[in-house]
């Protein structure tokens, strides 16, 4: 039987998207290999968001080539939708598909492959080996549970919601990714009830701009509808949300957080920058004092919650007074921790063209200030909880007689005793030691 192995790149949606395309190989009737050494067919997942991220896929390109020389290297994702050419013209390369047809992938690239004249490529550029066309006439959504880890099958992440209509200056996301557009309600509880119906006691929800779910059903869904409807209409006993972006944070959606316990404390709002005048030209669509009013409603709300931004460093022009009204405002907000990135100029965005570009130098050593300010506040956050009782869902064995597990409010949890995955449990905090709270069993 015909063997296959995906590898992801990059954020929560490439590998909900590698999840998806596993589904559709295993629909072919291939079997998953559980190497990249051991497959006939090797999909990367990849991810477009920095230079680094391009130059990690071509290693992985080269390095596959070299191990495997045989198989047939498929390139996907939004790398492969940005730059499919560049892709192609790599050693071993067998196929570029782009996220325009990421949803017929295990078709066009099973072993012995299908010619290009037996499929509907529509605007498709006619190499050979390239399958992408116009990403903003893309309407499909790719829509799998994807988990932590292979070994890990607990805290399954299901992607709700594809694409983005903002035009930051600096995201090239939207022109690989398409448009938004969500996953109707009635496959969302399918497959969440599917998931409870297997046991699982989390589901994360997740998206490219999660908070804009259901804007393009006629009529109109919020998200909050979505919140609200998993809860009324499944069994989970855990919900937990990614990243919302800030202006999606209503009054309504809080108060959903802060009254119902089957909601993770956990709230993920970017921010990338203190400055109002960083975030005009970064086209963002709020201001700093709409941001802090946000987050101060959410700890105001949820007193133990888990707060986490994105924060970047180092875009066109910051200066050193606009990086310090970034650094003082996640010193005065109450964030338990930070994504911290270095702006990284993508082709064909607004950012990249912009003068006045931030020596590498500059951005990382800003980069590193607000990384050591994140990891003070994280400790302080964990070392709020110490001698006090917090649920957690165990994940694997740590080795020796611990158990690994997540608090409700994501924190990692060092458990004494060899406990199962996905098991619900009362811990009482004992100290804090290595970036893990350490607990034992109410």
């Amino acid at each position: 039987m015909p063997s296959f192995y995906v590898q992801n790149f990059g954020c929560r949606a490439t590998q909900a998207d590698g999840a998806a395309i596993e589904r559709q190989f295993e629909e072919q009737g291939l079997a998953r290999a559980g190497s990249s050494e051991d497959a006939q067919v090797v999909v990367l997942n990849t991810c477009t968001v920095t230079a680094s991220a391009d130059q990690d896929a071509r290693a992985a390109i080269r390095r596959i080539h070299r191990h495997n020389p045989d198989c047939q290297i498929v390139v996907t994702g939004c790398y492969a939708q940005r730059a499919p050419a560049e892709i192609a013209a790599l050693p071993g390369v067998s196929q570029v598909i782009g996220n325009s047809h990421k949803h017929r992938l295990a078709e066009i690239a099973r072993p012995n492959f299908v010619s290009l004249s037996a499929l509907e490529t529509g605007n498709s550029k006619l190499e050979t080996n390239i399958f992408v066309s116009d990403i903003f006439a893309h309407t499909e959504l790719l829509a799998a549970p994807v988990f932590e880890a292979a070994n890990q099958r607990t805290r399954p992440n299901l992607k709700v919601q594809d694409g983005c209509d903002n035009r930051c200056s600096f995201c090239v996301i939207p022109s690989v990714r398409g448009q938004s557009r969500s996953l109707p309600m009635a496959e969302i509880l399918r497959e969440v009830n599917a998931l409870v119906a297997a046991g699982y006691r989390e589901v994360v929800i997740s998206g490219i701009n999660l908070g804009r779910w259901g804007r393009d059903f006629h009529p109109q869904q919020r998200f909050e509808d979505i919140v609200r409807t998993i809860l009324r209409e499944t069994d989970l006993e855990k919900l937990r949300v990614s990243s919302v972006e800030p202006m999606d944070w209503s009054g309504e959606l809080i108060d959903l957080f802060a009254g119902n316990k089957r909601i993770a404390r956990h709230a993920h709002v970017p921010m990338q920058s203190g400055s109002d005048a960083v975030l005009r030209r970064m086209h963002r669509k709020y201001r700093p004092w709409h941001y802090r009013e946000k987050i101060e409603n959410i700890r105001a709300a949820i007193p133990e919650a888990a707060i986490g931004a994105d924060v970047m460093t180092g875009f066109p022009g910051e200066t050193d007074a606009e990086f310090e009204q970034t650094r003082r405002m996640v010193e005065d907000l109450p964030f338990t921790y930070l994504h911290v990135f270095t702006y990284s100029a993508r082709p064909g965005t607004p950012a990249a063209e912009m003068r006045n570009q931030v020596p590498v130098g500059i951005a990382r050593e800003r980069n590193r200030i607000l990384r050591d300010l994140s990891e003070q506040k994280k400790l302080a956050f964990m070392g709020s909880f110490v001698g006090k009782a917090l649920d957690a869902i165990t994940l694997h064995k740590a080795g020796g007689n611990h158990t690994e597990a997540l608090t409700d409010n994501y924190l990692k949890l060092r458990l004494e005793g060899a406990y199962a995955p996905n098991r619900w449990m009362a811990s009482t905090i004992q100290k804090v030691e290595d970036g893990y709270l350490v607990g034992s069993r109410v």
